[in-house]
Formats: structure tokens, sequence, C-alpha cells
């Protein structure tokens, strides 16, 4: 064994690494990325609980309720609806984590020495921090409980644990896998997306049949087109594959309806596949393409809410989400899951991904050129 032969091998293997400068950039910048990502993003505390406060009894007690919650920071009365049904709406919209309801005869009970009600719906779609923020409430509550009876009695009072009737909607057991699970599917599905287009047309270049293609009468469109189709047509007979594995293996609830289901699939693929396709045309060999794929997909996992909120990154991270489709993909996919909501209520997700995929793919056929250089 020579180690002067290795020195060289090991040389020429160094040089033909950093020849290649598009390989550059992903060498060096990658790890930088990737750090700041899981620095920022890695975050399982509870910084903002977003409420909505119905408060039916409109006296000083119901007021310094409302003032224990928001005292500290962490809950933040974003809305007031009239009426509970109008609650309803903006859980199932995902526009707040917790419902908050205060009955009108709850001054009157707590000055009479009987026991007052307070209603609490909490958002269970997101079973890890759904229980967190129950957590965050019963002690608020035990807080406000303490307060009052050292205000009536005028001194501390020891009193049994509160009676917590905490209603969890759409996740009742904060089943952990309810979450999860269709998460996985939409992510199983960008994966293989990602992977296989972005080889498509490197595939043809190193195999020499590149060339063949070029002298047909294919416009790029067409021949663009022509390429995704199979690739989507094999997504989604992963999703199908998956799916029920999720219904019938793990017993996911599916509430909602599965035609909304894979129409927003089909919108999801149409910015996978566009992506892709676009890593396809601008890299030289498979090994880039795949190395670029990579790139893509760990930031898109981290900045889709799959694991962690979004609301407990930094304010430019939550900026950067909405240009992630998997984030909008997680949101249809776990309300069509979970809560059983439509167009009606997911409609903004669906125009996001349609103006991404759109714009993404316009962009990659745009890029596509029928030559080898």
């Amino acid at each position: 064994m020579s180690w002067l032969r290795i020195r060289e091998m090991v040389r020429k293997e160094f040089i033909q690494l950093f020849r290649d400068r598009r390989s550059r950039p992903i060498l060096i910048m990658a790890p930088l990325i990737q750090l700041l990502i899981f620095g920022y993003v890695v975050n399982y505390d509870i910084k903002d609980i977003r409420v909505a406060l119905i408060d039916q009894s409109r006296t000083r007690e119901s007021r310094l309720l409302t003032d224990a919650f928001t005292a500290g920071r962490i809950f933040r009365v974003t809305h007031l609806p009239g009426a509970p049904r109008e609650l309803e709406g903006l859980l199932l919209a995902g526009k707040v984590d917790l419902g908050i309801k205060i009955p009108p005869d709850f001054s009157s009970r707590i000055r009479s020495g009987q026991t007052a009600a307070v209603q609490i719906l909490a958002d269970g779609g997101m079973s890890n921090m759904a229980s967190v923020r129950i957590a965050y409430t019963t002690m608020v509550l035990d807080r406000f409980n303490s307060e009052m009876i050292q205000e009536l009695y005028g001194r501390e009072l020891k009193y049994g644990k509160i009676d917590g009737r905490i209603r969890t909607w759409y996740n009742p057991n904060l089943d952990s896998q309810n979450f999860y699970v269709p998460g996985i599917v939409a992510f199983v599905i960008m994966l293989i997306s990602l992977l296989m287009t972005s080889i498509a047309i490197i595939k043809e270049k190193e195999a020499g049949t590149m060339e063949q293609l070029i002298v047909t009468p294919l416009k790029p469109v067409e021949l663009i087109i022509g390429k995704t189709i199979p690739y989507t047509m094999i997504a989604i007979g992963q999703m199908v594959l998956v799916m029920m594995f999720a219904l019938y293996w793990f017993e996911i609830p599916l509430a909602g309806s599965i035609p909304t289901l894979f129409f927003a699939a089909c919108l999801f693929l149409l910015s996978t596949l566009g992506i892709g396709l676009f890593i396809s045309t601008v890299s030289k060999t498979q090994q880039q393409a795949m190395m670029t794929t990579f790139f893509f997909i760990l930031p898109f996992f981290m900045l889709s809410g799959f694991v962690f909120p979004i609301a407990n990154m930094p304010t430019v991270v939550q900026w950067l989400t909405y240009l992630n489709p998997l984030r909008y993909f997680l949101v249809i996919i776990r309300g069509i899951f979970l809560k059983g909501v439509g167009l009606q209520i997911l409609w903004p997700q669906y125009v996001a991904l349609a103006v991404l995929g759109g714009a993404v793919f316009a962009g990659a056929v745009g890029r596509f050129r029928k030559r080898l250089d």
C-alpha cells in the first residue's frame, strides 16, 4: 500500500469536488443555513397563545380573569367573538388556539361563594402544543382562584384542586399520531416528487438519450409535461397507499372530503414538481441534483410547522415560511383529516398553493431548453 498514491488520490478528489462552481456554495453554505434553521426553529417553548374571548358577564371579576390571562404575555386575546358559533369558526379556521367563554353568572356565583364555571375550548390539532396550552390555562385559573379567595375572605384558605373539564376539539384524546401521521403523508409526497423530478432531465443527458429528444417535434412545455405526468401519477399512488395505512393501520380519523384532499395534493405537486424540474435544469450531474434537492428538503420540513409552531419562530423566519408550499398543504391535510373542513375555510391555502405552484412550474418550463448545454 502506497500512501503517496493515496495522498494524490485524495488531492484529486478535492480538486474535482471544488472545481464545480455550483457545488461549492452547497458545500459551504448548507451547514451554516441548517445551523441557523435548527437554532431558531427547533423550539418547543410556548410564547404566543392566540385566544378568542367571549365575556358574557362583563363585570369586574370577568375583567380580572381576562387580565390574569393577558398579564403574562403568553396569552394574547386576538378576537372577541359575539357568539359561540363565531368562536367555533375561529377554531376551525385555525385563527386561534384557545377559546374562553365566561358565563353571565360568573360574578354572582363568585360573590355568593359558589363554584363558577369557565368554558375552555382547545384546538387539539397539534397535540403536543395543546397539552402545554391546557397546562398553562390551568395554572392561570389556579392563580386567579387563589386571588379571589384572598379577596373574599381576607386570608389564604386551602381549597380543592380546580375541577378542570377542558374540552379539546378535533383531537379529544390528544393522540400524537393524529397530528403527525397526516403530516407524514404530506412529507412523503414532497420527498418522492422532489427526488424523482430533480434527476429527470439529468438522466436523459447522462444516458445519452437527450439527443433523441432534441430532434423530436416536441415543444419544451410538452416535454416537461410529458416527463411530469408519470411522477404525478406515482406520487398520487403513493399518497393513496400511505393514506390507506394511516386510516386502517394507525386508525387516523378522516373527517373531511377525499376529493378536496386530492385537489390540494395536485396543487401541492405543481410546486414540488416545478422545483424538482428547476433543479434538474440547472444541475450538471445527478449527484449535484441530489445534493441540491436535499438542500431544499430540510428548510421545507423545518419551516412548515410540521413539528415546531411557526408562531414560535422569529418574525423574519415566519415571513420566509410563506414561500414554503408544505406550510399550506399541512394546514389543508390536517384540517381535512381532523376538523373536516373544506374549501369554505381552507381557500386561502388553496390559493397560495395555486399561485406558488403556477409561478414555480412556469419558471421551470421557461428555464428548460431543448439543448445539451
